[in-house]
């Protein structure tokens, strides 16, 4: 089961390995200054998409309120059916990660769960509900 890592290197991995098992990316090899300490991966996806994830030791996470916070609200990762998003549910379930709320239709559409990286960042895993099925 997957869990939230306290130390900054360990999430730098952690959260790497998030991406590739549960969204099949590829990670280049990590990038480090060691002047800074600044350490970072871009993880590809089979898109064309690429996510940079990124540490800085000495900077500290930023207060969260339930998920709810100032910057980037959330990343989407789009399936190619409902089955597919239902499939993703269950292996985020499996693994320990919770579902906030889903999988359902929403309002504009789509079919969707939402839960969480293990940094705790918001993910949607949607499927435009009139193109998939």
């Amino acid at each position: 089961a997957f869990s939230l890592a306290k130390n900054e290197l360990l999430k730098l991995e952690k959260t790497k390995n998030f991406y590739l098992k549960f969204f099949n990316g590829k990670a280049n090899a990590k990038y480090i200054n060691e002047q800074t300490q600044f350490e970072s991966y871009f993880i590809s996806f089979g898109t064309g998409s690429r996510l940079e994830i990124m540490t800085i030791p000495s900077l500290k996470d930023k207060e969260r309120d339930n998920f709810n916070f100032v910057g980037i609200a959330h990343l989407a990762f789009e399936m190619e059916s409902v089955a597919e998003v239902n499939r993703k549910a269950k292996e985020f379930e499996s693994a320990g990660l919770p579902i906030i709320r889903g999988p359902r239709v929403t309002g504009d559409g789509y079919y969707e769960f939402e839960t969480v990286d293990i940094d705790g960042n918001r993910i949607e895993v949607t499927c435009k509900n009139n193109a998939c099925s």
